[in-house]
């Protein structure tokens, strides 16, 4: 196809390709899928080479959110039957942060619900940080906690926060629609703050919320404007409870295409394979690592994800290599360490359809007595 050896060479180069093309490869049919795979590997390679990062997440306070969010199991008036509770102390913060990083992960991703923190809470992450610091030195220590004042993102950094994550999710259009407690600007403003404190910038999105592929292309480019250094892309964990329990949109196909996308428009930025790969790659996994350079391992905020050894082997059977720590991620020029009919998707799947099995409540690991998952 004519369009992928334009996307792959702008990629060899670094360079963003335009929304049309963008759009085209959302638009493209199965029967082309290993070829779109195949060309967003070839810019995966030449940037990351067969390294794939490996992040662990520490669920520091689950719940109780004031936020709507409607995808989110934590959200105000949510049903769904998580775990809740309050801030974990920062010896057992770090104690679930071991496991991670005893099982090769080389950033710790330190989560709190909530529109965003208050001063006291910062000073908590910071003697979590420090805990944490004590058992593994050398880890890379990610906050995501909300909506940050400058302050608050200069402590933080000055803490030895080394990236802050605060996702875009969807477009600006779509925005509305999926929240209405805070806006998308506030979004992009806690971004830029983060850039501004020092700290590496993560911000990705959701897939899956009834989004056009025109909204994905939108908060595609408006993450590679942000020049974020980290695009976690999720897929809608449809959680009972929420007001998109019943979205049940996404295919194998569909989840590859909306990656190989983001790696087109962000060629040179670590694209995080994020929240409900399980769920809507199944057994087509694997084949996103040629796409992707960076994962979660083991569980998430509120949901199992499969046992972390599955990850570790998962990636060693794909022929991919765990990225070690201490090594640089991103390449050294962005200044930062570390069978449908053809010509159709094939039919989403329905709610009727909906896997609703293979979405599991997390019940180990941070806020439990159990041990956690990697």
């Amino acid at each position: 196809m004519e369009l992928l050896t334009t996307l792959v060479d702008k990629g060899l180069r670094g360079q963003t390709p335009t929304r049309e093309e963008a759009l085209a490869v959302l638009a493209t049919c199965d029967d082309e899928l290993l070829d779109v795979v195949a060309a967003a590997g070839k810019v995966r390679r030449m940037w990351f080479g067969r390294r794939v990062k490996l992040n662990y997440l520490v669920n520091l306070k689950s719940g109780l959110c004031p936020e709507d969010c409607s995808y989110c199991s934590q959200r105000l008036g949510s049903k769904a039957e998580i775990l809740t509770y309050s801030w974990l102390k920062p010896h057992e913060a770090a104690a679930a942060a071991e496991a991670g990083t005893e099982s090769g992960a080389k950033r710790v991703c330190l989560v709190a619900s909530g529109r965003g923190p208050t001063d006291r809470d910062v000073e908590r992450v910071v003697s979590t940080i420090e805990a944490i610091k004590e058992r593994s030195p050398d880890v890379e220590i990610c906050a995501c906690l909300g909506l940050l004042s400058q302050q608050q993102a200069a402590r933080l950094r000055e803490a030895g926060v080394h990236a802050y994550s605060h996702n875009l999710n969807t477009s600006e259009d779509q925005y509305g629609k999926i929240c209405t407690t805070h806006g998308f600007a506030d979004r992009v403003d806690t971004v830029r703050r983060s850039r501004e404190a020092g700290m590496s910038a993560c911000s990705g999105l959701i897939a899956g919320m009834g989004e056009s592929d025109a909204d994905l292309v939108d908060v595609a480019f408006a993450l590679r404007e942000l020049d974020v250094d980290s695009v976690p892309v999720n897929f809608l964990i449809p959680f009972q409870g929420t007001p998109l329990s019943q979205t049940w949109e996404l295919t194998p196909q569909r989840c590859l295409r909306i990656l190989a996308m983001v790696r087109f428009v962000c060629p040179d930025v670590e694209v995080r394979l994020a929240g409900g790969r399980e769920i809507h790659l199944r057994s087509l996994q694997p084949l996103a690592l040629h796409i992707v350079n960076s994962i979660f391992l083991g569980d998430y905020l509120t949901s199992e994800g499969q046992p972390g050894k599955a990850d570790l082997e998962m990636i060693k059977d794909a022929g991919f290599v765990v990225e070690e720590t201490g090594s640089a991620t991103l390449p050294e020029h962005r200044g930062a360490a570390a069978p449908a009919p053809h010509g159709k998707h094939g039919d989403a799947p329905t709610a009727e359809s909906a896997r609703t099995d293979l979405v599991a409540l997390r019940r180990r690991g941070a806020g439990t007595d159990l041990a956690p998952n990697a």
